[in-house]
């Protein structure tokens, strides 16, 4: 079943429903051609460790969705290269937010997805398997659950309970 949302400027969802959207307060760049994306969340946190994320998320169906992976803001290693983005791309999802680095950002460039990050680091991340997926995470003054909706764009990125038209 597929849950893709439809996608609503930032600046018209919070014009139109302050009291049901909340900003995720970071200085967010845009590496992938969407510039533009919504979408039901997935979570993990990790730091410095992908494996895990790409074990279990990078490679399900994605059905519209967006992941949001809390690297604990460390810019020492990459945690989304040009691979794993096609991956994405090939499953199904609509894009994806990190905080944290990605690498290849000539290559992210170029693939149809959405992809914010706070910047780019040339270190490949660790492959543990450590980190949690489907749980809360909190960053940006903004606890972000599994379930939730995230708008993104040149704006801002916003959350929410459920999704929303304007």
């Amino acid at each position: 079943m597929k849950h893709s949302v439809p996608f609503h400027p930032t600046c018209d969802l919070n014009d139109t429903h302050p009291d049901k959207v909340r900003l995720v307060q970071l200085p967010f760049r845009d590496f992938g051609t969407k510039r533009a994306f919504a979408g039901k969340v997935r979570t993990a946190v990790m730091v410095e460790d992908t494996k895990l994320v790409q074990d279990e998320l990078f490679s399900a169906k994605g059905e519209g969705g967006v992941i949001v992976l809390d690297g604990g803001g460390s810019m020492r290693t990459a945690l989304l290269g040009d691979r794993m983005g096609e991956r994405l791309i090939n499953n199904g999802w609509a894009g994806i937010v990190i905080n944290g680095a990605v690498r290849d950002a000539q290559l992210l460039a170029d693939l149809d997805l959405g992809i914010k990050a706070l910047g780019t680091s040339p270190i490949r991340s660790a492959k543990a398997g450590t980190g949690a997926i489907d749980v809360p995470v909190a960053f940006g003054s903004v606890l972000i659950e599994p379930g939730m909706f995230i708008y993104c764009d040149a704006d801002g990125v916003l959350i929410t309970d459920e999704p929303l038209t304007i």
